[in-house]
């Protein structure tokens, strides 16, 4: 194997929570503080982890850092894999690993093939747990993990868009969504893109595009503290849909606020702004795209469109994110379906799962928010231990309401490591991969 292929490219998304060995990825101890026998105590912590949770042992391929340097005089990677063993002469990074008890199984060539000094070479090792009972006649038992399987309760928003008269009563609406989800012990309760929009019907007179976003940039502060209250206050984390916010330079972005129940607050901007946006707000992308850790494990936010690009859902799968939250804005069925059919692609190919919340309603004299067309719902991968088809909870096209479901962060878990279909750890890491290039 390659360091590449079984570690997906260093995010660890092939792990296996049934699993009886524990891979050693990477070790690293920052040259300014050697001496302090940092690797030895990371080591020994990795041995004790072993034995604490009854695996068998340690497998992992090592570096050969002076390989380079010394092939002239052994003439071959194996001759000078022979030599260290033999203690004939000493390797930095292989000595320290045959200390530790360690056992030579083979030497891999191209195993990484960045590596100039193991000239892509490594020792592939193996370290027995001495507290495993290895006899015969003992029976394998299957572990399940060390976490038991727990729940999380989403309800998903279909807001009903119509004329306020003041940001207090904008507030109310979104204080009884949140009140009757938090009613009914949600632990997440996620609200549509562009949900405040709606503050611009409580203008007098019906204002050009770009004034209407700079009114809505104003609202920022207030819109920020009163959903982080609430959040509090109902102790449930809220996903506040979007709202245009003016970032550094001037930029205007489509942003995602996660409002955590903690009091903490996170951001997510929409990284594609339609062509709608781009045209009519001169609204622009962002360009970071981050796991956000919540107290029900890591999430992820796609806003709308952002859906609509597998490599997105991938990045931040990769990075861990179990729940994709797609705050969307569309004004017709077609618009929809895409968001829609993008949502439940991203589920099944990332075995996660997906929660959707969309306007409906009208705002008359709010310009280029005219019409609303949505089907609210939340998706899951299609296999045995999840919903028949995909789908976890709907609601009726149009109708204000709100939809509920349980979710099992460990159905996911199982899924992904022996369910019918394994997307996941079934990808081929020799042949392509996703790499992301922004911040």
């Amino acid at each position: 194997h390659s360091w590449a292929a079984i570690t997906a490219n260093g995010y660890g998304t092939r792990h296996d929570p049934e699993g009886e060995w524990l891979y050693g990825m990477e070790v690293c101890v920052d040259s300014s503080v050697r001496g302090y026998r940092i690797g030895q105590r990371l080591y020994n912590a990795r041995k004790k982890l072993c034995e604490e949770l009854g695996l068998k042992g340690i497998v992992f391929v090592g570096r050969f850092p002076s390989l380079s340097r010394r092939i002239k005089k052994y003439g071959s990677a194996e001759n000078y894999l022979d030599a260290v063993v033999n203690q004939q002469t000493r390797d930095p990074v292989l000595s320290f690993q045959l200390r530790n008890n360690f056992e030579v199984i083979d030497l891999m060539p191209n195993y990484l093939v960045d590596d100039k000094d193991s000239m892509g070479y490594g020792v592939h090792l193996v370290w027995h747990n001495p507290k495993v009972e290895t006899a015969a006649n003992v029976a394998h038992t299957k572990r399940h993990g060390g976490r038991q399987p727990d729940t999380v309760r989403v309800g998903t928003v279909q807001y009903m868009q119509r004329r306020v008269t003041s940001f207090v009563e904008f507030m109310s609406f979104i204080e009884y969504f949140v009140d009757v989800v938090a009613d009914y012990k949600g632990d997440f309760v996620v609200f549509p893109e562009l949900i405040t929009l709606q503050l611009l019907s409580i203008e007098d007179q019906e204002l050009t595009p770009i004034q209407s976003i700079e009114a809505l940039t104003k609202y920022t502060p207030r819109y920020v503290e009163a959903m982080q209250d609430l959040a509090v206050r109902y102790n449930i984390n809220i996903i506040g849909g979007s709202h245009p916010t003016r970032v550094a330079n001037g930029r205007v972005e489509n942003i995602s606020y996660v409002f955590h129940r903690d009091g903490r607050v996170d951001e997510q901007a929409k990284i594609h702004p339609t062509p709608n946006e781009v045209y009519w707000w001169n609204i622009e992308g962002g360009n970071e795209l981050q796991v956000i850790d919540t107290d029900c494990g890591p999430i992820g936010v796609l806003i709308c469109y952002d859906s609509e690009f597998p490599e997105l859902g991938r990045h931040l799968v990769d990075q861990g994110a179990e729940i994709l939250f797609v705050p969307f804005c569309t004004d017709e069925r077609q618009s929809y379906m895409r968001v829609r059919y993008s949502c439940q692609a991203r589920a099944v190919e990332n075995q996660v799962y997906v929660v959707m919340s969309g306007n409906v309603g009208n705002l008359p004299n709010v310009a280029n928010m005219d019409i609303q067309y949505a089907q609210s719902c939340i998706l899951t991968p299609c296999d045995f231990h999840f919903a028949r088809d995909g789908i976890a909870a709907d609601t009726t096209p149009n109708v204000e309401t709100v939809a509920i479901a349980d979710l099992r962060p460990e159905s996911l878990r199982i899924a992904r490591n022996s369910g019918t279909v394994q997307n996941l750890r079934d990808r081929r890491h020799d042949l392509y991969q996703m790499k992301w290039r922004g911040n």
